[in-house]
């Protein structure tokens, strides 16, 4: 045997076939991975969402401080720092980035093409350029979206119209530094029109401006309130929901946690429910799975939740029908 022979002879003796890939899989199962969570609110103002998330990672093994390190970055409801925590996240260099909702997705689609992304929510996201389609994401995003349209907008309005029958005049509350929200102002804009109510638009960056917008919507003589999604309204929606009592405002929300902080009504999905999703797609991507071949998903259900605390305060009575179909009522 010659001496090529016999090392080789001697390296299978030691290492019988099956054996390398088993030290791979062993030293593949002993990394830690680094996952970047990119989110515009405070962490207090998402608690459930994210308590529901790492909830799904450990029921699929991934366990923080042990296989999994978390890098959170935190807008605190500004959504114009998301570039440079993105940025930030790319330098830590993790392995994929959660991305609730559009601004974020948009802010780490704009840092990398390589890392994979995980959105959580975004409205319509082939029309912001985040995925080609939702069945073929292609590139390096893929997760869950929240794409209500003007069914469910129209829903948002008939509701607040069943409320306060008399209504004629609705404010929309918008953040316009949030880039996703325009559509929807404009599908609730049609959704008013069509049951005859007039809509006037409302904007607001951020809490120094809530007073001056909700001045205007009495000085027009609002007779209802509908308050567009986005994390600013999300971190501040006690000190929201507060000025509507205060001006006497029938409001519509787009999140359930917004009722929970005395909002009178949402119909909205359930985001804690449906944010363990985006675990699902972590665990898949850190196993091996591209991006651009794991499907969109889309929520089916929308949830009615109805505050009547708030209801009194306000002065309303909210009809026994639609106290019937709500899927919960805060007493």
């Amino acid at each position: 045997m010659n001496r090529r022979n016999a090392g080789l002879a001697l390296f299978l003796g030691l290492f019988p076939l099956g054996a390398a890939p088993l030290a791979a899989e062993a030293q593949q199962a002993g990394k830690v991975y680094r996952v970047g969570y990119l989110s515009a609110p405070s962490r207090e103002s998402v608690a459930p969402t994210v308590e529901a998330f790492l909830r799904r990672l450990r029921e699929l093994g991934w366990v923080e401080g042990a296989n999994l390190v978390i890098e959170f970055r935190w807008a605190e409801g500004k959504v114009e720092r998301l570039p440079d925590l993105a940025a930030e996240l790319v330098r830590r260099k993790v392995d994929v980035i959660v991305a609730p909702a559009g601004s974020a997705a948009l802010a780490a689609k704009n840092a990398t093409s390589s890392i994979p992304i995980v959105m959580i929510f975004p409205r319509d996201p082939v029309e912001l350029g985040l995925v080609a389609s939702l069945r073929r994401p292609g590139g390096n995003i893929t997760g869950t979206t929240f794409t209500p349209g003007p069914e469910v907008f129209g829903k948002q309005v008939q509701i607040l119209k069943e409320t306060v029958p008399h209504v004629s005049r609705v404010a929309i509350l918008s953040n316009p530094a949030d880039p996703e929200l325009a559509r929807q102002v404009t599908e609730v804009e049609g959704a008013a029109r069509f049951l005859g109510i007039r809509a006037q638009r409302v904007e607001a960056r951020g809490p120094e401006e809530f007073d001056s917008a909700f001045a205007a919507m009495v000085r027009e003589r609002a007779e209802g309130l509908l308050v567009a999604g986005g994390s600013t309204f999300l971190v501040h929606r006690t000190r929201l929901a507060e000025l509507a009592v205060r001006s006497k405002l029938p409001t519509m929300w787009s999140y359930r946690e917004t009722v929970e902080a005395g909002g009178l009504m949402a119909y909205a999905v359930n985001m804690a429910d449906f944010v363990s999703r985006a675990a699902e797609y972590v665990d898949k991507i850190l196993k091996g799975a591209k991006p651009a071949d794991l499907p969109v998903e889309r929520p089916t259900k929308f949830e009615l939740i109805i505050n009547l605390r708030t209801a009194k305060a306000l002065g309303i009575t909210i009809p026994p029908s639609l106290l019937l179909r709500a899927d919960e009522v805060i007493r």
